[in-house]
């Protein structure tokens, strides 16, 4: 556990540092208007989640009764102020369990939501939070993104339902690839917009800015919802259009199978491998589909790329007498 071991404390601090990203109520609503359904008598827990200014608990905590929740846990790693970016931290995390509204007044009141310590520091993989973690029926966070391989190991070794937060790049790490290709993980809906970003994040590109309140957002181009609840857009057929043409769709130099440049192209009369952009993981169905494997280092090599012109086992395909490695692929093939 993290609270037993400095080493540990001080490399996730200095990694949470560039990790702080606050989502906006409107893209939460956005995404969660599609899974309605599975909330109705299940307890959810946002365990990366500070209720005071958590958009999450905001979001379940005023939609109990609608969604007929059974009950709501919140957790959060050690803060001790009641705002967005505390640099203060004591040892104790804080929890807060919210079961519906008591008083009539049909929202959550003080008294209702009264935030607690936890025994430790807060962290998702504490004893007391696996203890909470187990308590609940769904989650429903926004985690560390620098956490988001271990976060996820842990939601799948205790059988749980998510819907998370995280970056595109992990699709290429072979854990969260095999998830997805094995139909344990997928892609929501929607892409969140922009996050809020505390003042000492780096304002390092196009992507970050200050509004005229003073409050700093960062746009992450990458991020998206990751879920094992089923939604409906994952069983719709991609429609396919174009036929197969040897001259229009050149196979790769050192592996067999053909390149697609864009998922509209991809020919509804092909039954071999195919090398299509990450972005097919928003329209993939698995009765449609059959996820194969990442044609790139150690992952193409298993796959059975052989060396490219530069001598490494990443898929290459020669256009105007040039050998060139396309931009990220993922292998895939259709379904009889």
């Amino acid at each position: 556990m993290r609270g037993k071991s400095l080493n540990r404390s001080l490399h996730a601090a200095k990694a949470a540092k560039e990790d702080e990203f606050y989502t906006q109520l409107t893209d939460i609503e956005k995404e969660l208007k599609h899974y309605t359904a599975h909330f109705k008598g299940k307890s959810v827990l946002c365990n990366c989640d500070d209720p005071r200014i958590s958009n999450f608990f905001h979001y379940f905590s005023h939609n109990f009764e609608k969604l007929k929740l059974k009950k709501l846990i919140t957790t959060c790693y050690q803060s001790n102020d009641a705002d967005l970016f505390s640099t203060h931290t004591p040892e104790k995390g804080k929890y807060l369990v919210y079961e519906g509204d008591k008083d009539g007044d049909r929202k959550p009141g003080p008294d209702e939501t009264a935030i607690r310590d936890l025994k430790g520091d807060g962290d998702f993989r504490s004893a007391e939070c696996v203890e909470l973690l187990n308590e609940a029926d769904i989650i429903v966070t926004n985690p560390p993104f620098s956490l988001f391989r271990e976060y996820v190991a842990q939601l799948m070794e205790y059988g749980k339902k998510f819907l998370i937060i995280g970056n595109t790049n992990p699709l290429h790490y072979q854990e969260i690839f095999t998830l997805l290709k094995e139909n344990e993980m997928w892609l929501g809906y929607t892409q969140p917009v922009a996050f809020v970003v505390p003042d000492h994040y780096e304002m390092r590109s196009v992507r970050s800015w200050r509004d005229e309140n003073g409050t700093n957002w960062r746009s992450l181009g990458n991020a998206r919802w990751f879920t094992n609840l089923d939604i409906a857009k994952r069983h719709e057929d991609l429609i396919l259009v174009k036929n197969y043409d040897p001259e229009k769709y050149p196979k790769y130099d050192n592996f067999d199978a053909i390149e697609i440049n864009r998922n509209t192209d991809i020919p509804c009369d092909f039954d071999g491998l195919m090398g299509v952009p990450d972005t097919f993981l928003d329209k993939h169905n698995p009765d449609q589909f059959e996820l194969i494997g990442i044609p790139f280092g150690n992952f193409g090599k298993a796959l059975g790329v052989t060396k490219n012109h530069r001598g490494r086992t990443d898929i290459a395909i020669t256009r105007d007498g040039k050998s060139r490695c396309p931009y990220s692929r993922i292998i895939i093939k259709r379904k009889s």
